[in-house]
Protein backbone atom coordinates (compact mmCIF):
# COMPACT_ATOMS: atom_id res chain seq x y z
CA UNK A 1 0.00 0.00 0.00
CA UNK A 2 1.37 3.39 -1.06
CA UNK A 3 2.46 5.54 1.40
CA UNK A 4 0.23 8.38 0.00
CA UNK A 5 -3.05 6.15 0.72
CA UNK A 6 -2.00 5.87 4.67
CA UNK A 7 -1.85 8.88 7.10
CA UNK A 8 1.16 8.38 9.28
CA UNK A 9 -1.05 8.44 12.68
CA UNK A 10 -4.45 8.93 13.41
CA UNK A 11 -4.92 12.74 15.06
CA UNK A 12 -4.00 12.84 18.41
CA UNK A 13 -7.54 14.34 19.95
CA UNK A 14 -9.17 11.38 18.68
CA UNK A 15 -6.80 8.71 19.58
CA UNK A 16 -7.43 10.39 23.47
CA UNK A 17 -11.26 10.83 22.94
CA UNK A 18 -13.18 9.42 25.24
CA UNK A 19 -15.15 7.59 23.24
CA UNK A 20 -12.81 6.19 20.53
CA UNK A 21 -11.04 4.60 23.98
CA UNK A 22 -13.88 2.75 24.87
CA UNK A 23 -14.93 1.61 21.33
CA UNK A 24 -11.75 -0.01 20.67
CA UNK A 25 -11.80 -1.61 24.30
CA UNK A 26 -14.83 -3.11 23.75
CA UNK A 27 -14.10 -4.03 19.72
CA UNK A 28 -16.85 -1.84 18.52
CA UNK A 29 -15.96 -1.41 15.06
CA UNK A 30 -19.06 0.71 14.04
CA UNK A 31 -18.43 2.93 16.16
CA UNK A 32 -14.41 3.22 15.43
CA UNK A 33 -15.22 3.49 11.40
CA UNK A 34 -18.09 6.10 12.46
CA UNK A 35 -15.24 7.86 14.47
CA UNK A 36 -12.35 7.55 12.14
CA UNK A 37 -14.91 8.87 9.15
CA UNK A 38 -16.04 12.05 10.74
CA UNK A 39 -13.14 13.02 12.91
CA UNK A 40 -10.30 12.14 11.08
CA UNK A 41 -11.40 12.47 7.63
CA UNK A 42 -10.91 9.01 6.08
CA UNK A 43 -14.08 7.74 4.17
CA UNK A 44 -15.54 4.16 4.04
CA UNK A 45 -13.95 3.43 0.71
CA UNK A 46 -10.61 4.61 2.19
CA UNK A 47 -11.37 2.04 5.39
CA UNK A 48 -12.14 -0.64 3.35
CA UNK A 49 -8.18 -0.32 1.31
CA UNK A 50 -6.16 0.29 4.11
CA UNK A 51 -7.48 -2.46 6.52
CA UNK A 52 -7.70 -5.14 3.35
CA UNK A 53 -11.54 -4.79 3.43
CA UNK A 54 -14.59 -5.04 0.97
CA UNK A 55 -16.69 -1.67 0.58
CA UNK A 56 -19.29 -3.66 1.52
CA UNK A 57 -18.27 -5.17 4.38
CA UNK A 58 -17.09 -1.71 6.00
CA UNK A 59 -20.31 -0.86 5.07
CA UNK A 60 -22.02 -3.69 6.76
CA UNK A 61 -20.20 -3.03 9.88
CA UNK A 62 -20.69 0.51 10.41
CA UNK A 63 -24.80 -0.32 9.63
CA UNK A 64 -24.50 -2.75 12.61
CA UNK A 65 -25.02 -5.78 10.46
CA UNK A 66 -21.65 -7.22 10.65
CA UNK A 67 -19.12 -7.79 13.33
CA UNK A 68 -14.76 -7.97 13.05
CA UNK A 69 -14.06 -11.08 15.17
CA UNK A 70 -10.73 -12.72 13.66
CA UNK A 71 -7.68 -11.64 15.18
CA UNK A 72 -6.49 -10.96 11.73
CA UNK A 73 -8.96 -8.76 10.82
CA UNK A 74 -8.58 -6.96 13.75
CA UNK A 75 -4.92 -6.66 13.26
CA UNK A 76 -5.36 -4.91 9.76
CA UNK A 77 -7.66 -2.73 11.06
CA UNK A 78 -5.03 -1.79 13.75
CA UNK A 79 -2.08 -1.86 10.92
CA UNK A 80 -4.10 -0.01 8.47
CA UNK A 81 -6.11 2.99 10.45
CA UNK A 82 -2.63 3.21 12.67
CA UNK A 83 -4.64 2.57 15.90
CA UNK A 84 -2.06 1.52 18.70
CA UNK A 85 -2.38 -2.26 19.34
CA UNK A 86 -3.03 -1.62 23.19
CA UNK A 87 -6.03 0.25 22.07
CA UNK A 88 -7.79 -2.79 20.78
CA UNK A 89 -6.01 -5.31 23.50
CA UNK A 90 -3.13 -6.21 20.65
CA UNK A 91 0.38 -6.38 21.68
CA UNK A 92 2.95 -3.42 20.33
CA UNK A 93 2.50 -3.16 16.51
CA UNK A 94 5.60 -3.35 14.91
CA UNK A 95 4.86 0.54 13.06
CA UNK A 96 4.87 2.21 16.63
CA UNK A 97 8.39 2.09 17.41
CA UNK A 98 9.74 5.28 16.18
CA UNK A 99 11.41 5.30 13.02
CA UNK A 100 13.92 7.68 13.91
CA UNK A 101 15.17 4.65 16.66
CA UNK A 102 14.67 1.88 13.67
CA UNK A 103 16.72 4.18 11.34
CA UNK A 104 19.98 4.93 14.31
CA UNK A 105 20.17 1.04 14.85
CA UNK A 106 20.33 -0.33 11.44
CA UNK A 107 22.97 2.36 10.82
CA UNK A 108 25.34 1.17 13.45
CA UNK A 109 25.31 -2.67 13.17
CA UNK A 110 28.75 -2.72 14.21
CA UNK A 111 27.91 -1.38 17.84
CA UNK A 112 27.58 -4.57 19.79
CA UNK A 113 24.20 -3.04 21.60
CA UNK A 114 22.66 -0.57 19.52
CA UNK A 115 20.04 0.17 22.10
CA UNK A 116 22.52 1.58 24.39
CA UNK A 117 23.42 4.51 21.88
CA UNK A 118 21.73 8.10 22.45
CA UNK A 119 19.74 8.37 19.28
CA UNK A 120 21.56 11.44 17.10
CA UNK A 121 18.07 13.51 16.84
CA UNK A 122 14.98 13.84 19.06
CA UNK A 123 12.27 11.68 17.70
CA UNK A 124 9.42 14.07 15.83
CA UNK A 125 6.91 15.83 17.70
CA UNK A 126 4.31 12.90 18.16
CA UNK A 127 3.48 12.00 21.66
CA UNK A 128 3.83 8.35 20.99
CA UNK A 129 7.52 9.09 19.89
CA UNK A 130 8.11 10.53 22.90
CA UNK A 131 6.22 8.05 25.44
CA UNK A 132 8.50 5.32 23.44
CA UNK A 133 11.19 6.31 25.33
CA UNK A 134 9.55 5.77 28.78
CA UNK A 135 11.69 2.87 29.47
CA UNK A 136 14.65 4.60 30.01
CA UNK A 137 13.23 7.09 31.68
CA UNK A 138 14.82 7.05 35.25
CA UNK A 139 12.30 8.80 38.08
CA UNK A 140 13.38 9.55 41.33
CA UNK A 141 11.33 11.38 44.28
CA UNK A 142 12.43 14.38 42.59
CA UNK A 143 10.89 13.93 39.20
CA UNK A 144 7.55 13.26 41.19
CA UNK A 145 7.65 16.50 42.93
CA UNK A 146 8.00 18.12 39.52
CA UNK A 147 4.86 16.31 38.36
CA UNK A 148 3.01 17.87 41.58
CA UNK A 149 4.06 20.90 41.03
CA UNK A 150 3.09 21.10 37.29
CA UNK A 151 -0.38 19.51 38.01
CA UNK A 152 -0.94 22.60 40.78
CA UNK A 153 -0.04 24.83 38.05
CA UNK A 154 -2.48 23.57 36.16
CA UNK A 155 -5.37 23.93 38.76
CA UNK A 156 -4.03 27.75 39.27
CA UNK A 157 -4.46 28.31 35.58
CA UNK A 158 -7.45 26.69 35.03
CA UNK A 159 -8.77 29.09 37.90
CA UNK A 160 -7.58 32.46 36.16
CA UNK A 161 -8.60 31.22 32.69
CA UNK A 162 -10.45 28.25 32.29
CA UNK A 163 -8.61 24.62 31.39
CA UNK A 164 -9.79 24.46 27.37
CA UNK A 165 -6.61 25.38 26.44
CA UNK A 166 -4.31 23.68 28.85
CA UNK A 167 -6.58 20.01 28.14
CA UNK A 168 -3.62 19.28 25.35
CA UNK A 169 -0.90 19.68 27.91
CA UNK A 170 -2.72 17.73 30.60
CA UNK A 171 -3.65 14.95 28.26
CA UNK A 172 -0.16 14.61 27.08
CA UNK A 173 0.65 14.56 30.42
CA UNK A 174 -1.60 11.73 31.71
CA UNK A 175 -0.61 9.67 28.58
CA UNK A 176 3.13 10.22 29.28
CA UNK A 177 2.91 9.03 33.18
CA UNK A 178 0.15 6.31 32.11
CA UNK A 179 2.93 4.79 30.13
CA UNK A 180 5.48 4.76 32.83
CA UNK A 181 3.19 2.65 34.65
CA UNK A 182 3.88 -0.11 32.49
CA UNK A 183 7.32 -0.28 33.48
CA UNK A 184 8.43 -1.91 36.79
CA UNK A 185 9.93 0.79 39.84
CA UNK A 186 10.20 0.72 43.54
CA UNK A 187 6.79 0.68 44.94
CA UNK A 188 6.91 4.30 45.94
CA UNK A 189 7.77 5.32 43.02
CA UNK A 190 5.17 3.34 40.98
CA UNK A 191 2.53 4.53 44.26
CA UNK A 192 3.43 7.93 43.07
CA UNK A 193 3.14 7.78 39.98
CA UNK A 194 -0.56 6.04 40.57
CA UNK A 195 -1.53 8.95 42.54
CA UNK A 196 -0.42 11.38 39.42
CA UNK A 197 -1.98 9.60 37.10
CA UNK A 198 -4.97 9.68 39.27
CA UNK A 199 -4.66 13.74 39.81
CA UNK A 200 -4.36 14.15 35.99
CA UNK A 201 -7.34 11.72 34.98
CA UNK A 202 -9.28 14.04 37.41
CA UNK A 203 -8.33 17.24 36.20
CA UNK A 204 -9.02 16.11 32.96
CA UNK A 205 -12.48 15.27 33.65
CA UNK A 206 -13.24 18.44 35.51
CA UNK A 207 -11.65 20.34 32.50
CA UNK A 208 -14.34 18.41 30.42
CA UNK A 209 -17.35 18.97 33.02
CA UNK A 210 -16.39 23.01 32.90
CA UNK A 211 -17.13 22.92 29.20
CA UNK A 212 -20.55 21.08 29.85
CA UNK A 213 -18.95 17.89 28.16
CA UNK A 214 -20.17 15.83 30.38
CA UNK A 215 -19.87 12.44 28.69
CA UNK A 216 -16.42 13.03 28.08
CA UNK A 217 -15.64 14.14 31.72
CA UNK A 218 -17.34 10.92 32.90
CA UNK A 219 -15.14 8.75 31.35
CA UNK A 220 -12.00 10.40 32.22
CA UNK A 221 -13.21 10.92 36.36
CA UNK A 222 -13.90 7.18 35.62
CA UNK A 223 -10.41 5.93 34.68
CA UNK A 224 -9.39 8.54 37.86
CA UNK A 225 -11.39 6.39 40.64
CA UNK A 226 -9.52 3.39 38.50
CA UNK A 227 -6.04 4.90 38.94
CA UNK A 228 -6.70 5.85 42.66
CA UNK A 229 -8.25 2.15 43.02
CA UNK A 230 -4.73 0.86 41.96
CA UNK A 231 -3.24 2.28 45.39
CA UNK A 232 -6.01 2.21 47.53
CA UNK A 233 -6.26 5.75 47.48
CA UNK A 234 -9.96 6.37 49.16
CA UNK A 235 -9.76 9.85 49.98
CA UNK A 236 -8.99 10.64 46.81
CA UNK A 237 -11.54 8.13 44.99
CA UNK A 238 -14.23 9.70 47.53
CA UNK A 239 -12.62 13.36 45.48
CA UNK A 240 -13.77 12.14 42.50
CA UNK A 241 -16.97 10.84 43.38
CA UNK A 242 -17.68 14.27 45.04
CA UNK A 243 -16.40 15.93 41.16
CA UNK A 244 -18.71 12.92 39.57
CA UNK A 245 -21.78 14.63 42.27
CA UNK A 246 -21.41 17.51 41.39
CA UNK A 247 -21.49 16.91 37.80
CA UNK A 248 -25.12 15.61 38.40
CA UNK A 249 -26.33 18.38 39.73
CA UNK A 250 -25.01 20.39 36.52
CA UNK A 251 -26.94 17.50 34.52
CA UNK A 252 -30.40 17.80 36.63
CA UNK A 253 -29.78 14.16 37.72
CA UNK A 254 -30.07 15.06 41.47
CA UNK A 255 -30.61 11.47 42.70
CA UNK A 256 -27.39 10.68 41.14
CA UNK A 257 -25.84 13.24 43.11
CA UNK A 258 -27.16 12.00 45.86
CA UNK A 259 -26.07 8.60 45.44
CA UNK A 260 -22.20 9.54 44.44
CA UNK A 261 -21.52 11.83 47.19
CA UNK A 262 -23.19 9.43 49.42
CA UNK A 263 -20.56 6.46 48.06
CA UNK A 264 -17.69 9.09 48.20
CA UNK A 265 -18.62 9.19 52.55
CA UNK A 266 -18.25 6.03 52.74
CA UNK A 267 -15.13 5.91 50.62
CA UNK A 268 -13.88 8.82 52.87
CA UNK A 269 -15.14 7.02 56.47
CA UNK A 270 -13.23 3.72 55.24
CA UNK A 271 -9.77 5.55 55.20
CA UNK A 272 -7.59 5.85 58.49
CA UNK A 273 -6.41 9.29 57.23
CA UNK A 274 -8.85 11.11 56.22
CA UNK A 275 -8.90 14.88 57.61
CA UNK A 276 -11.78 16.88 59.09
CA UNK A 277 -11.59 19.10 55.78
CA UNK A 278 -12.45 16.41 53.40
CA UNK A 279 -15.18 15.80 55.06
CA UNK A 280 -16.42 19.09 55.79
CA UNK A 281 -16.11 19.35 51.63
CA UNK A 282 -18.62 15.94 51.66
CA UNK A 283 -20.67 17.03 53.78
CA UNK A 284 -20.94 20.05 51.99
CA UNK A 285 -21.58 18.11 48.10
CA UNK A 286 -24.20 16.51 49.98
CA UNK A 287 -26.17 19.55 50.99
CA UNK A 288 -25.65 20.41 47.35
CA UNK A 289 -27.72 17.10 46.19
CA UNK A 290 -30.55 17.39 48.80
CA UNK A 291 -30.99 21.25 47.84
CA UNK A 292 -31.25 19.95 44.42
CA UNK A 293 -33.75 17.75 45.54
CA UNK A 294 -35.64 19.99 47.74
CA UNK A 295 -34.82 18.35 50.43
CA UNK A 296 -35.03 21.23 53.35
CA UNK A 297 -34.33 19.21 56.59
CA UNK A 298 -31.76 17.15 55.18
CA UNK A 299 -30.10 19.89 53.49
CA UNK A 300 -30.10 22.05 56.72
CA UNK A 301 -28.44 18.68 58.34
CA UNK A 302 -25.40 18.37 55.73
CA UNK A 303 -24.66 21.92 55.94
CA UNK A 304 -24.64 21.62 59.64
CA UNK A 305 -22.38 18.94 59.64
CA UNK A 306 -20.35 20.13 56.88
CA UNK A 307 -19.76 23.11 59.41
CA UNK A 308 -18.94 21.02 62.77
CA UNK A 309 -16.33 18.95 60.65
CA UNK A 310 -14.63 22.64 59.84
CA UNK A 311 -14.62 23.36 62.92
CA UNK A 312 -12.24 20.17 63.73
CA UNK A 313 -9.17 21.47 61.43
CA UNK A 314 -5.87 21.48 62.51
CA UNK A 315 -2.87 23.32 61.20
CA UNK A 316 -1.59 20.24 61.98
CA UNK A 317 -3.98 17.77 59.83
CA UNK A 318 -1.80 15.73 56.90
CA UNK A 319 -4.56 17.51 54.23
CA UNK A 320 -4.36 15.91 50.66
CA UNK A 321 -2.71 18.91 48.05
CA UNK A 322 -6.38 18.82 46.22
CA UNK A 323 -8.32 19.94 49.10
CA UNK A 324 -6.83 22.76 50.62
CA UNK A 325 -8.65 25.10 48.55
CA UNK A 326 -12.03 24.06 50.59
CA UNK A 327 -11.05 27.27 52.83
CA UNK A 328 -13.36 29.11 55.25
CA UNK A 329 -15.10 31.52 52.23
CA UNK A 330 -15.23 28.56 50.21
CA UNK A 331 -17.45 26.61 53.18
CA UNK A 332 -19.72 30.45 53.46
CA UNK A 333 -20.08 30.94 49.31
CA UNK A 334 -21.00 26.69 49.30
CA UNK A 335 -23.41 27.34 52.14
CA UNK A 336 -25.12 30.16 50.95
CA UNK A 337 -25.67 28.29 47.73
CA UNK A 338 -27.06 25.53 49.27
CA UNK A 339 -29.44 27.81 51.03
CA UNK A 340 -29.95 29.76 47.73
CA UNK A 341 -30.86 26.27 45.69
CA UNK A 342 -33.80 25.59 48.48
CA UNK A 343 -35.06 29.32 47.60
CA UNK A 344 -33.67 30.84 50.97
CA UNK A 345 -32.86 34.02 49.10
CA UNK A 346 -32.69 36.16 52.59
CA UNK A 347 -30.36 33.27 54.32
CA UNK A 348 -28.28 32.95 51.03
CA UNK A 349 -27.19 36.64 50.36
CA UNK A 350 -25.22 37.43 53.16
CA UNK A 351 -23.28 34.77 52.73
CA UNK A 352 -22.27 34.83 49.28
CA UNK A 353 -21.75 38.36 49.43
CA UNK A 354 -19.44 38.02 52.65
CA UNK A 355 -17.46 35.32 51.03
CA UNK A 356 -17.02 37.42 47.82
CA UNK A 357 -15.28 39.94 49.97
CA UNK A 358 -12.66 37.50 51.27
CA UNK A 359 -12.85 35.20 48.03
CA UNK A 360 -8.59 35.25 46.36
CA UNK A 361 -9.26 37.61 43.78
CA UNK A 362 -7.09 35.65 41.15
CA UNK A 363 -9.87 32.96 41.17
CA UNK A 364 -11.77 34.74 38.20
CA UNK A 365 -14.02 31.64 37.64
CA UNK A 366 -15.17 30.88 40.99
CA UNK A 367 -15.68 35.10 41.81
CA UNK A 368 -17.68 35.04 38.28
CA UNK A 369 -19.68 32.08 39.68
CA UNK A 370 -20.47 33.32 43.09
CA UNK A 371 -21.07 36.88 41.73
CA UNK A 372 -23.73 35.05 39.72
CA UNK A 373 -25.38 33.06 42.29
CA UNK A 374 -25.45 36.47 44.39
CA UNK A 375 -27.20 38.49 41.50
CA UNK A 376 -29.70 36.14 40.67
CA UNK A 377 -30.54 35.65 44.61
CA UNK A 378 -30.66 39.45 44.84
CA UNK A 379 -33.25 39.39 41.59
CA UNK A 380 -34.94 36.79 43.48
CA UNK A 381 -35.77 39.35 46.43
CA UNK A 382 -36.98 42.15 43.54
CA UNK A 383 -33.67 43.87 44.21
CA UNK A 384 -32.73 44.67 40.83
CA UNK A 385 -30.67 47.44 41.09
CA UNK A 386 -28.16 45.33 43.54
CA UNK A 387 -28.62 42.62 40.86
CA UNK A 388 -27.19 44.64 37.74
CA UNK A 389 -24.57 46.10 39.76
CA UNK A 390 -23.31 42.82 41.08
CA UNK A 391 -24.22 41.20 37.40
CA UNK A 392 -22.11 44.32 35.97
CA UNK A 393 -18.97 43.39 38.09
CA UNK A 394 -19.09 39.94 37.52
CA UNK A 395 -18.78 40.51 33.78
CA UNK A 396 -14.85 41.35 33.97
CA UNK A 397 -13.78 37.97 35.81
CA UNK A 398 -16.24 36.42 33.45
CA UNK A 399 -14.55 37.42 30.20
CA UNK A 400 -10.95 36.53 31.68
CA UNK A 401 -11.95 32.91 31.64
CA UNK A 402 -13.12 30.62 29.12
CA UNK A 403 -15.84 28.21 30.93
CA UNK A 404 -19.10 27.22 29.48
CA UNK A 405 -19.86 26.93 33.16
CA UNK A 406 -19.47 30.64 33.68
CA UNK A 407 -21.28 31.29 30.59
CA UNK A 408 -24.09 28.80 31.85
CA UNK A 409 -24.81 31.47 34.95
CA UNK A 410 -24.66 34.12 33.02
CA UNK A 411 -27.41 33.07 30.38
CA UNK A 412 -29.29 32.36 33.27
CA UNK A 413 -29.45 35.57 35.16
CA UNK A 414 -29.88 37.54 31.89
CA UNK A 415 -33.27 35.30 31.43
CA UNK A 416 -33.92 35.99 34.63
CA UNK A 417 -33.90 39.25 33.90
CA UNK A 418 -36.25 39.48 30.94
CA UNK A 419 -38.87 41.15 32.56
CA UNK A 420 -36.74 43.97 33.52
CA UNK A 421 -35.40 44.83 29.85
CA UNK A 422 -36.60 48.15 29.45
CA UNK A 423 -35.22 49.40 33.18
CA UNK A 424 -32.57 51.93 32.58
CA UNK A 425 -30.26 49.72 35.00
CA UNK A 426 -31.45 46.41 32.82
CA UNK A 427 -30.45 48.02 29.79
CA UNK A 428 -27.02 49.64 31.49
CA UNK A 429 -25.71 46.03 32.18
CA UNK A 430 -26.52 44.53 28.62
CA UNK A 431 -24.74 47.35 27.00
CA UNK A 432 -21.67 46.11 29.30
CA UNK A 433 -22.32 42.66 28.55
CA UNK A 434 -22.18 43.23 24.77
CA UNK A 435 -19.33 45.30 25.40
CA UNK A 436 -17.11 42.46 27.53
CA UNK A 437 -19.49 38.87 26.48
CA UNK A 438 -20.54 39.43 22.90
CA UNK A 439 -21.10 35.90 22.27
CA UNK A 440 -23.50 35.83 24.96
CA UNK A 441 -25.97 38.17 24.73
CA UNK A 442 -29.41 36.69 22.78
CA UNK A 443 -27.38 32.90 22.55
CA UNK A 444 -29.35 29.71 22.63
CA UNK A 445 -29.25 27.96 26.32
CA UNK A 446 -26.48 25.38 26.27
Amino acid sequence: MPDADRPQELPVRLLTDPEMIDACRVRDFARVFRLVRTKAGIYSSMIARRCELTPSRVGEVIQGRRQLQHMDVIERIADGLRIPGGMLGLARRPWETPQVLVATEREVPQVPEPEQQTPSSLPGPDVDDILALATRTSLSAATLEAFRSSIEDYWRRDDQHGGEALRPAIVGQLRYVVGLLKENRPSSIQNGLYGIAAELARLTGWTYFDARQYNQARAYFTEALQLAKEIDDRQFMANVLACMSLQGTYQDRPADSLALVTAAQDQARSALDTTPRVLSMLSMREAFAHATLGNRDSTHRAIGEAHRHFEQIRASDPDPSWVTYFDEPKLIVDTGIAHGRLGEAATAEPLIADALRREDRTNQRGRAFHSFWLARIQLDQGKLDQACHTATQALGPASAVASERVSGHLREFYDQLASHRQDPVALAFEARLRELVPSVSGSPRP
